[in-house]
């Protein structure tokens, strides 16, 4: 019985494939005659459909010879034709009036293209760069498409090995504001301890937003806290969600990495596989909704078999990372002017590290457990979710956008292949040790209006913001932070749990009220000005402003410039985040002591005088110029400086062997002390370029684009609290201050080609990553003679190097597509040091392309 349903089955699609036997094709443009892409046209009545290229163009077959297409496409009227035999169909779609609006970061005027800005936005086309590029997740995906930012996969960087922050021109990965849509998104609950940069600052998680839901992203490379408040200090990246209504579409993605200095020998390892599921269809008459399905799969490399004399870990690399993710974007017209939106996600990911290895002595009592030595596995469990729901309507003139965004993150901890050493026998192997999580309310009132009768065109736009932000920090089982006894150590091994003690809740109000005019003085000078005042109810307030302005030298050859000053308030988790390692005693009856980082307003911060945090205060200055003498040519060249003052960072250790305020923490037997202080004044300045060409070449069009960032930082000045004046080495020592001016390349260049003709395509893309130098732990100490290290022993320097990538893609037709590449081909590693000098406990530390080696990929896109 099963066969004759299988043969029916059969008979049916192919009955159904035969049916469809008449070739319709054409081209479905706007009113001024650019094809529009991913139009879906439809066969009334049955399944048969066409979508549209990238110029346009589509072909398809339908059942019947008189058949009625219906072309409908948000933003456009509809159309239902009846074809009466003819196989060419062309379509011209007429634009609808809309309230939503089409912005781009940087702007509040609806009429703004990139084009017109004043200050220089980059736009990246993710559906492309995802199709031909060996990155499947999306930090990793823009630290290999733009040279203006930076994000480095972490390893044995405790919890920043969940999370690939990422950062623009090298500031730090809090000085970032992340919009989805164009409204805030929320910060990660996690706060960065150790890892080669970003210690000290929370951020943003980008890997929680899957790739397959991106229409494409926006980078704002200015500051815009007049504009959208905290944090925009060295820009804004805006991820725009796919508003497709096509069905259903598929991808699936799987690579692996060419094994080497793997301590079994295996010639490949760190598989990874990534799978997403698309689907858009209309809602009623104009609205839509396109949900995406995502789930990553990172494999463990391992890298540690590099000098068999100097082991830190047996076990260095990658983690293991399971990643599952669902997403929406949403929009129902209620009526001409009204729409209601929507937009949001959940995202579950655990991840699994190996700690540095631990060996225990045969006398140990606990010995038989691990007789061949551990490496602790420390798990992350990681729940975020967010949903923004909000109405865009029309009033008196005034296009009006009222909405509210809630958010949530949780970093849960656990151990396991473990031990709590001072419990002695029975001790548990796997613990809870805890996390924190956060959580944030924000809701927008905006409003614009274009008036066209004033200069050559004024936009005006202004609104209020009110936000709420909560942190907390929750404790683990006891065996994972408790001492039972002094004399051995406690907690868990390879990551000691958040005790009572460190639990805390907190809560912020922040509001605030901004205005913005763009206006077009005359046909070649256009400029900006915005100002916004922002209240926090536990910092105060803070006044930020920014102007600029835009020069049409000729059509072709354009000036552009801005100012702004602004600023930053401290995070919830900057503020409030505490933590302590206890040290075993060297006696019985002797309390151990303890290295913390102590919260602001503790008493040891008070030992140590230690003020409560305030904002940074920031200024930024851009200017540039553009050149594009016709559509297959561009240029742009823009210069930027960062100036931030009172910067935040994690200072310290201060002992209590110091001899001003070592007393104080020896009352509270706190034997190192670090926290979080504005100390910190710095200098950024560096120079973005970008030149892209097309051309045809032969029967295909070739793509050259070159991007080039030149970035420096400068200390100007480090301060210190009264108690500790004259500490400035104490407070942030040379080791400490490489690690924040060594964020990013010096230099970084991207020239990529790509090459299309008829279905095929191929991409080449070179990458070169700029000489980095940080210092190593043998700073300030002395080697088994006792001769003091000398720089030459404690720089580690990593040479510039170039990582090559290249891929092959074929669209067999509309619906099924397919990708091979390798991403470093030639299998490249940043210059080796050894492990007992990094941070990491490696060869390398997290610089320039990592520490993983070549990766080769397959991708198959299909389309239902």
């Amino acid at each position: 019985m099963s066969k004759f349903y299988f043969a029916f089955l059969l008979f049916l699609v192919a009955a159904q494939a035969f049916a469809q036997k008449y070739k319709v094709a054409g081209l479905v443009t706007d009113e001024v005659g650019k094809g529009i892409p991913g139009v879906t046209i439809q066969e009334m009545g049955t399944n048969a459909k066409g979508i549209t290229n990238d110029r346009g163009v589509y072909l398809m077959y339908v059942h019947y010879g008189n058949a009625t297409l219906v072309v409908d496409f948000d933003g456009f009227d509809k159309i239902e034709r009846e074809i009466k035999g003819i196989g060419t169909q062309n379509f011209i779609l007429k634009s609808v009036g809309k309230t939503k609006p089409a912005l781009i970061v940087g702007s509040r005027n609806l009429r703004t293209t990139r084009n017109d800005l004043t200050s220089p936005v980059e736009i990246i086309d993710v559906k492309k760069i995802a199709s031909l590029n060996g990155q499947f997740d999306l930090t990793q995906l823009l630290q290999f498409v733009s040279t203006s930012l930076n994000s480095n996969r972490q390893i044995g960087a405790d919890g920043t090995d969940n999370i690939d922050q990422i950062s623009i021109h090298g500031m730090g990965t809090d000085e970032m504001l992340l919009l989805v849509n164009g409204k805030r998104r929320h910060q990660s609950a996690l706060i960065n301890l150790s890892g080669s940069y970003g210690r000290g600052n929370s951020s943003a998680d980008l890997n929680t937003i899957p790739v397959a839901s991106i229409d494409h992203i926006e980078i704002l490379k200015d500051g815009a806290a007049a504009q959208y408040g905290s944090d925009a200090v060295a820009g804004v990246i805006n991820i725009v969600l796919k508003e497709t209504i096509n069905g259903f579409s598929a991808n699936a993605n799987t690579g692996i990495r060419k094994a080497k200095y793997n301590r079994d020998s295996s010639a490949l390892d760190g598989l990874n596989y990534n799978a997403s599921l698309n689907y858009g269809a209309v809602i009623g008459r104009k609205g839509f909704i396109n949900a995406t399905a995502d789930y990553n799969f990172i494999n463990h490399t391992n890298r540690s078999n590099t000098q068999p004399d100097s082991v830190l870990r047996k076990q260095f690399g990658d983690p293991r990372v399971y990643n599952g993710t669902i997403a929406f974007n949403a929009a129902l017209p209620i009526n001409e002017n009204t729409e209601i939106y929507s937009f949001g996600g959940y995202n579950y990911r655990q991840t699994e590290s190996f700690a540095f290895s631990r060996t225990l002595l045969k006398k140990d009592s606990l010995y038989k457990i691990y007789p061949n030595g551990f490496d602790p596995v420390v798990s992350r469990n990681v729940e975020d979710r967010s949903a923004t729901i909000g109405v865009r309507t029309k009033w008196n003139g005034f296009n009006v956008d009222i909405s509210n965004t809630y958010g949530f993150n949780k970093f849960h901890y656990k151990v396991k292949n473990s031990l709590n050493e001072s419990f002695g026998k029975g001790t548990p192997t796997s613990m809870d040790a805890g996390g924190f999580k956060t959580n944030q309310n924000v809701t927008n009132l905006n409003l614009s209006q274009f008036y066209d009768d004033i200069l050559q065109g004024v936009n005006l736009a202004f609104g209020a913001e009110y936000r709420m932000d909560w942190y907390s920090i929750f404790s683990g089982d006891v065996f994972s932070y408790r001492t039972y006894d002094p004399l051995k150590r406690s907690g868990a091994q390879g990551f000691r749990g958040y005790s009572p003690a460190e639990e805390i809740r907190e809560k912020r109000n922040n509001a605030a009220g901004y205005v913005d005019v763009e206006a077009k003085m005359t046909n070649r000078f256009s400029i900006s000005a915005a100002g916004r005042f922002d209240y926090y109810n536990d910092l105060g307030s803070a006044v930020s402003g920014k102007g600029g302005l835009r020069f049409s030298i000729t059509k072709e050859l354009v000036l552009r410039g801005s100012y702004g000053i602004g600023f930053r308030a401290p995070s919830l988790a900057q503020q409030y985040f505490s933590n302590a390692t206890i040290n075993p005693a060297n006696a019985q009856l002797v309390i151990p002591s303890q290295k913390v980082i102590a919260r602001s307003g503790s008493e040891a911060a008070k030992a140590l005088g230690i003020p409560d945090l305030k904002m940074e205060n920031t200024q930024n200055a851009s200017a540039g110029i553009t050149f594009s003498p016709d559509k297959n040519f561009a240029v742009a060249m823009d210069g930027y400086y960062i100036k931030v003052q009172n910067r935040i960072i994690l200072a310290g250790p201060i002992s209590q062997n110091d001899r001003l305020v070592g007393a104080g923490l020896k009352q509270l037997n706190i034997d190192e002390a670090r926290f979080f202080t504005n100390s910190l004044n710095t200098s950024t300045a560096g120079v973005d370029l970008t030149v892209k060409y097309g051309a045809e070449l032969g029967a295909g069009k070739l793509n050259i684009s070159v991007g080039a960032n030149y970035n420096t930082m400068a200390i100007d000045t480090i301060k210190t609290s009264e108690k500790l004046e004259g500490k400035q080495t104490s407070y942030l020592n040379r080791r400490e201050r490489y690690f924040i001016l060594s964020a990013a390349p010096p230099a970084k260049v991207n020239l990529t080609l790509d090459y299309t003709i008829d279905n095929l395509t191929f991409m080449a893309r070179a990458i070169y990553f700029g000489k980095m130098e940080l210092i190593n732990n043998y700073f300030g100490k002395t080697d088994k003679a006792g001769k003091v290290y000398t720089e030459k022993d404690y720089v580690d320097v990593y040479k510039s190097v170039i990582q090559t990538d290249v891929s092959v893609g074929y669209k067999f037709d509309e619906y099924l597509s397919f990708t091979i590449g390798g991403s470093n081909i030639l299998n490249v590693y940043p210059t080796m040091s050894k492990p007992y000098k990094t941070e990491s406990g490696g060869a390398w530390d997290s610089v320039q392309m990592g520490n993983n080696g070549a990766f080769f990929f397959a991708k198959v896109f299909y389309n239902f």
